[in-house]
């Protein structure tokens, strides 16, 4: 290879984006683009680019990790978004894999938070080296360089090696479109971050040798179907070629590559070849898993598999079969939804599907309740209507040990709410490890059994009216914990189907809270509300005013209602008990008994 065609291969940068959640990062990727002239300057109000999906717009969350590209001086540096929630911990993994080096977004006020350690604790153990973007210092409060100090802090306690503490820093406002070396001197555009990319991140060596890539995310068109997107390791692919998949169980299939596309902008754009340190999409490849390696057909040598998360909750998904299956949703055969789960299994790597003894349910295993929540939640957008059980906690037996997902947990809250919640997370079995003051507020860190996390969020944000900020990862498998005391309250059931009336609903208002509005419509075994004892109440919500012809005074007061509580997907899942389900329909979020028929409950209830 001419020496000088090798310097021009390499002017490539590859770096992963990591940022908390609502730090800015899907805006300054907009402003680089910007930057990188991909349109002209009065589209710049365009809709946010990366979190193109509904679900990640309306929760600001990046669910799947993307790819943009952008040339700046004659440089292509290719942007890999990240997740930044530890649910999604097996997306993180391979977007390290694929980058040289990492940008960390971090807000001026609030400073490094619980979940951008997670993902930045794993680039440092990968050897990433870090360029720090301190954004929104035109907050006011803003406290540039105590965060700046924060993140060296950081890095330290993460084992950061002497080259990785050495990094630089950017300051800026990606929402006002300027970046600085010093945040007291604001300048017109964000260059100054584009710039600190191409000289302190290294550039992607150059291996020669026989071709090597392996296939860390995946994309989908209707007119090809899987699409495998990697970094090229080591030598180049061609357009055409016949190489080897080797797969995670150690068998070799010979397969064609039709196409090749490298990342352009927001695009992809078809090449001949594409050379080791880019990142590129081949078409014409079947059958292949992530973490699968593309090889030499003479001499396949195959990678090391990527380490996946394992599983530490499961949900039993079965398909709906309340009184009002079929109202609202387009697929609703159990072979619908799983063709549905199988298709979730192709892109999603740390779930796992198991059948269960009946023909209509399956066992699913995920990261915990938001990995599942946003999976439930995208099929019910797509028109699917399923059931989903309590969430479960996976237990491991280990030499006769009962071992259970622990956590780490931090709560950052005002002073005033910390005792309630330090004793509402002891109750759970939580063990504190830090207590810092921060300002007015207090940070508190424990360690806590996944467990005590279900329906935690929902008590934590009541005692705090709403201040408290709250966030978790999974830790490790530890010795079982003990029991926890769960939701005492018993339910209110609805005795029969029908309408659910005002004056009903106003005469037992004293005996709990309600789930539902006045002309809900409602069937047997639904769950309408919580009753403010123990034990379950069946009442009938579907009884209205037997009129007379004779006007009694007081008789005709209005019924004064006080408003119901609405339930998000997740504090439904959460609030459920073991013999309760979430009825999930495209229009609808339901709570019902499993056994809807109440003298079959009772004999249930005896046995």
């Amino acid at each position: 290879m001419h020496p000088f065609f090798k310097k021009i291969m390499q002017k490539i940068r590859n770096i992963a984006i990591i940022a908390h959640v609502d730090h800015g990062k899907t805006t300054l990727v907009d402003k680089m683009l910007l930057a990188g002239k991909l349109f002209r300057d009065d589209k710049a109000d365009l809709d946010q680019f990366l979190d193109s999906n509904d679900l990640e717009r309306e929760r600001g969350i990046t669910i799947l990790a993307k790819n943009v590209s952008i040339n700046y001086k004659g440089y292509k540096i290719n942007i890999i978004d990240t997740p930044g929630h530890a649910d999604f911990g097996g997306e993180v993994e391979r977007v390290l894999n694929m980058a040289d080096g990492v940008l960390l977004l971090v807000d001026a006020f609030e400073g490094p938070m619980p979940q951008t350690r997670f993902v930045l604790g794993k680039a440092i153990a990968l050897g990433k080296k870090p360029v720090v973007v301190i954004n929104k210092v035109d907050k006011p409060n803003c406290r540039p360089e105590e965060v700046q100090e924060m993140v060296f802090d950081l890095m330290c306690a993460l084992d950061a090696t002497e080259e990785q503490l050495d990094f630089s820093t950017v300051y800026g406002s990606a929402k006002q479109g300027w970046m600085s070396d010093d945040w007291h001197k604001p300048l017109d555009n964000i260059f100054p971050v584009l710039d600190a990319i191409i000289e302190h991140i290294p550039e992607p060596v150059v291996i020669e040798g026989t071709p090597q890539m392996q296939i860390t995310s995946l994309d989908y068109s209707n007119y090809v179907g899987r699409i495998a997107v990697g970094r090229v390791h080591r030598g180049t692919l061609r357009e055409g070629a016949d190489v080897a998949l080797c797969k995670r169980d150690g068998s070799i299939v010979r397969q064609r590559i039709k196409e090749l596309n490298v990342f352009e902008g927001l695009g992809r754009a078809k090449v001949e070849s594409v050379s080791s340190g880019d990142i590129c999409a081949i078409i014409g490849i079947e059958g292949f898993e992530i973490g699968d390696t593309i090889t030499d057909l003479e001499n396949p040598e195959p990678m090391p598999p990527i380490a996946i998360d394992e599983p530490t909750m499961s949900m039993l998904f079965t398909i709906n079969d309340s009184p009002f299956f079929g109202k609202d949703g387009k697929y609703v055969t159990s072979r619908h939804i799983y063709e549905r789960l199988m298709r979730e299994l192709d892109k999603n790597l740390a779930m796992r599907v198991e059948l269960t003894d009946s023909a209509d349910s399956w066992t699913v295993f995920g990261r915990g309740i938001l990995h599942l929540s946003i999976l439930i939640e995208t099929m019910r957008r797509e028109g699917y209507e399923l059931q989903v059980g309590q969430p479960q906690v996976i237990i491991k037996e280990n030499g006769g040990v009962k071992r259970e997902p622990v956590e780490q947990l931090t709560i950052n809250l005002p002073e005033e709410s910390s005792s309630r919640i330090i004793d509402m997370v002891t109750r759970r079995k939580g063990e504190m490890q830090s207590m810092e003051r921060k300002g007015d507020r207090i940070h508190l860190e424990f360690i806590i059994p996944s467990r005590g996390i279900i329906g935690l969020s929902n008590n934590v944000l009541t005692a705090s009216a709403g201040e408290a900020i709250m966030a978790h990862r999974f830790l490790e498998f530890q010795p079982w914990k003990g029991e926890i005391e769960k939701r005492q309250n018993g339910s209110i059931i609805a005795m029969e189907t029908g309408n659910a009336f005002a004056y009903a609903l106003d005469k037992l208002q004293d005996r709990g809270k309600f789930f539902i509005d006045p002309q809900t419509d409602v069937y047997a075994g639904q769950i309408v509300g919580e009753h403010s004892k123990e034990g379950d109440l069946v009442v009938n919500v579907t009884k209205s005013k037997k009129l007379t012809n004779v006007r009694a005074s007081g008789s005709d007061d209005k019924a004064r209602l006080a408003p119901p509580v609405v339930f998000s997907l997740e504090q439904a899942l959460e609030y459920i008990k073991e013999d309760e389900y979430v009825e999930l329909t495209p229009k609808a979020i339901r709570l019902r008994k499993i056994t809807l028929d109440e003298t079959e409950r009772k004999r249930q209830g005896k046995k």
